[in-house]
């Protein structure tokens, strides 16, 4: 499943990382690509949105799903 969320707080390739091992932690094998000029994060994984958003928040960048 693909999930887009609006990630708030990222300007740099340390939050990159940081986003990326939020995710991974909960599924290794997610695929993750942000999108810092424009505030996004995709996931594909089968992870539940609401699981995404809890582990972003979680390392600081709040979350919420893309309109």
């Amino acid at each position: 499943m693909k999930t887009e969320l609006k990630v708030t707080g990222m300007s740099c390739n340390h939050c990159i990382s940081l986003v990326n091992k939020a995710i991974t932690k909960l599924q290794a094998d997610a695929k993750v690509t942000v999108d810092l000029a424009l505030q996004q994060v995709q996931v594909e994984s089968s992870l539940a949105t609401e699981d995404l958003i809890a582990a972003l928040d979680e390392a600081g960048f709040p979350a919420t799903l893309s309109d």
